[in-house]
């Protein structure tokens, strides 16, 4: 299935689900990384592994449908079954011709502890402040609000007493590194059998 992943970060999701892919856990042709910073481990990872990159920054296209259109119309050049944002911490707007083909990892049992300014530490830390018992993560569809969209799979992990932001951090990318691979094949195999039917 050909995919393009959306980040911003260090690309650990990325490696993740590379790593998956060369195991055959998955079936995916990566087809592009676009980046929203030129300056993040995340492409170099994609490069030394020979995935084409761009970088599309947003403030180079301030209006919201412009945006979408840079971020999205080398998707469709390419040929891309599915947009996975791995790390991506910027908002855009999903197009009409993907809606339901956009994947995004979130750092908590949605709906708690998602919306805007919700990445990161600040998770974790919301978790822990509020005393919840339990976190994890979650694979949702992207719709144009923060952290909304249909779940499509969860996973969880206990939140212990003694528990800074980065050790539950940890834990709960843990549950991540299981629960995105996870996710992809599900939508791949409906994909696959949508591509047998048509």
């Amino acid at each position: 299935m050909p995919i393009t992943v959306f980040l911003s970060g260090g690309g650990r999701s990325l490696a993740n689900l590379m790593s998956a892919n060369d195991r055959g856990d998955l079936h995916l042709d990566f087809r592009c990384v676009i980046s929203s910073s030129g300056k993040v481990r995340g492409v170099e990872i994609a490069r030394e592994a020979g995935i084409q990159t761009r970088i599309i920054t947003k403030k180079s296209h301030p209006d919201p449908a412009a945006y979408c259109e840079a971020m999205f119309q080398p998707c469709r050049d390419n040929g891309t079954a599915l947009v996975v944002m791995a790390g991506f911490l910027k908002h855009v707007l999903i197009p009409d011709d993907f809606q339901g083909r956009v994947l995004n990892i979130h750092p908590s049992l949605l709906p708690s502890f998602g919306g805007e300014g919700m990445y990161g530490h600040h998770v974790h830390q919301a978790a822990i402040n509020k005393g919840v018992k339990l976190s994890g993560c979650t694979v949702h569809y992207v719709d144009n609000h923060y952290d909304n969209g249909p779940i499509l799979h969860q996973r969880s992990c206990p939140v212990r007493s003694d528990d800074t932001a980065d050790s539950l951090a940890a834990r709960v990318f843990e549950q991540e590194c299981l629960a995105f691979p996870e996710a992809i094949q599900m939508h791949y195999e409906d994909w696959r059998a949508a591509q047998e039917d048509s």
